[in-house]
């Protein structure tokens, strides 16, 4: 589908996805620790910590460096190793599920104008008509979407160093769709 306007909004949860992923992985790496204190020593346990402890090693040196942090790769590999624990070897769902939605949840959130209304691109792209909106504002960085329901939805703008069109022609292209309904 050919969008006239794309606006990307900025992502308030990246550093929460973070702490939830880096926490993950202490917990694991804890855990092959435990296992090889329980059970003895294992070499697939003790590569799994060794591994483990490298991932969340990198991921520290990359957050002293300001660099962005990916844990997708290190979390899959900790679901993995899930199934060679002597226990809870179901763990490795849960992993791997966090593993595929980490990228969704730090992939910034794209709102897509057309003529036939807007889409939400998220984990399930969301289609909201025209009609279904009373205004459309692109202010000062900050996209606010006023429904006719009373809802209101409000949002920071990723900021673009080489915008492709201005605020106002933007909100003249939104209020030239809603007043022709």
């Amino acid at each position: 589908m050919h969008y006239d306007f794309v606006v990307t909004l900025k992502r308030e949860n990246i550093r929460k996805t973070d702490l939830v992923s880096f926490i993950l992985l202490v917990f694991s790496f804890g855990a092959c620790c435990y296992a090889q204190i329980r059970h003895g020593l294992n070499i697939f346990l003790s590569t799994a910590a060794i591994i483990l402890l490298t991932g969340l090693l990198l991921n520290i040196d990359a957050s002293r460096k300001g660099q962005e942090l990916r844990f997708r790769n290190w979390l899959l590999a900790a679901g993995l190793f899930w199934l060679g624990m002597p226990f809870f070897q179901w763990m490795f769902i849960p992993f791997v599920f966090f593993s595929l939605l980490e990228a969704q949840a730090k992939y910034p959130l794209e709102i897509g104008f057309h003529p036939g209304g807007i889409v939400i691109n998220s984990l399930f792209k969301k289609k909201i008509p025209w009609t279904a909106l009373q205004s459309v504002i692109l202010k000062d960085g900050l996209l606010t979407l006023d429904f006719r329901n009373n809802t209101l939805f409000q949002k920071e703008v990723l900021e673009d160093e080489e915008p492709d069109a201005d605020e106002d022609e933007f909100n003249d292209y939104c209020r030239s769709k809603l007043v022709n309904l």
